[in-house]
């Protein structure tokens, strides 16, 4: 198992209606690298240099979790876990598989 997995998935509003999961270390980073430079500030700063030292080991995944998870409050685009999940849906009959 990926040991920069997080223990819970943050999620953030990334457009209208469309919710991004940061389940590990390589989203979180991925988000903040993202980030547009207009937007950019000593928050995201901080944030995206805690989550590079707990990638290098520095400190833990926790944190950068926090990090992300604040990051994302301060910025009024964390949203609660949709009530809906993927894995929750059930797929169209048959699936597409082809029975033998």
């Amino acid at each position: 198992m990926n040991s920069k997995v997080f223990d819970r998935p943050v999620y953030i509003l990334e457009r209208k209606e469309l919710v991004r999961e940061v389940a590990c270390l390589g989203d979180a980073i991925d988000l903040l690298e993202e980030w547009p430079q207009h937007d950019r500030d000593l928050v995201h700063d901080a944030t995206l240099k805690t989550c590079y030292m707990a990638w290098d080991g520095h400190k833990p995944l926790k944190v950068a979790r926090d990090a992300i998870r604040s990051f994302a409050k301060r910025k009024g685009i964390l949203v609660k876990a949709p009530s809906v999940q993927p894995w929750m849906i059930k797929p169209g009959s048959g699936g597409g598989r082809i029975m033998a």
